[in-house]
């Protein structure tokens, strides 16, 4: 057991990021424990004991063992943060970012899971069709969202901007953003790469990400 905060993960995994970017806009201390999953690293057993899941990220912080991006960013904000801009207790408004988390997890990473772990696991290059247009269904459903508003649930920066952004600036690997189509989420990830928990936690392992599955990947015609 350690009384500090431990995140254990991999930098080019986007809810790895998302946490790291969560950790940073609280301005919390934190140690990060990479591991390498492509070694098998999270399959071990000192890992399975902590998260029988084996899926990373996985935040330890005085003895609690959180996995899961969505759940460890709520917890921190919950825990840590000294005002509920990031993850607002009103009702409503926390309906709504916890709406985009879901989306987050059940659609667009799932949307970017599908085509990576093919490749990752089984060496498998080629994108069908339709998981191309998975990606950009989950890019429409972004546009629509965003709206008018320079962030997903409006005015207000939150951790669903976290997450979502990581995993939205991730989809590159596999399909570049068409700005024509969808100009709100470009100029979202433009706005968001600006700050300075994104240009540090996020563009790093998104650039290894990139460059590791967008060269081998080829999209079905």
């Amino acid at each position: 057991m350690t009384d500090k905060i431990v995140l254990y993960g991999m930098d080019i995994s986007p809810p790895v990021r998302a946490c790291k970017i969560t950790l940073r806009a609280l301005n919390l201390d934190y140690e990060y424990r990479e591991l390498d999953l492509l070694a098998g690293d999270h399959c071990k057993d000192e890992f399975l004991k902590k998260n029988p899941q084996h899926t990373v990220p996985l935040l330890e912080d005085n003895g609690a063992l959180i996995w899961d991006s969505h759940a460890i960013a709520c917890y921190l904000v919950d825990k840590y943060a000294k005002s509920d801009e990031l993850y607002p207790r009103d009702l409503v408004l926390r309906a709504q970012v916890d709406q985009r988390l879901y989306f987050d997890a059940s659609i667009l990473f799932m949307s970017l899971r599908n085509v990576s772990i093919p490749y990752f696991i089984r060496q498998v290059s080629l994108v069908p069709k339709e998981k191309v247009d998975n990606i950009k269904d989950a890019y429409g459903h972004l546009e629509n969202f965003l709206g008018d508003n320079p962030y997903l649930t409006g005015s207000q920066l939150t951790i669903a901007d976290f997450c979502c952004g990581a995993t939205a600036s991730s989809l590159a690997a596999v399909l570049d953003l068409d700005e024509e189509r969808y100009p709100k989420v470009a100029a979202w990830l433009q706005r968001l790469s600006k700050l300075p928990q994104f240009e540090e936690d996020n563009l790093r392992g998104l650039n290894k990400y990139i460059d590791l599955l967008k060269p081998v990947l080829k999209l079905e015609q």
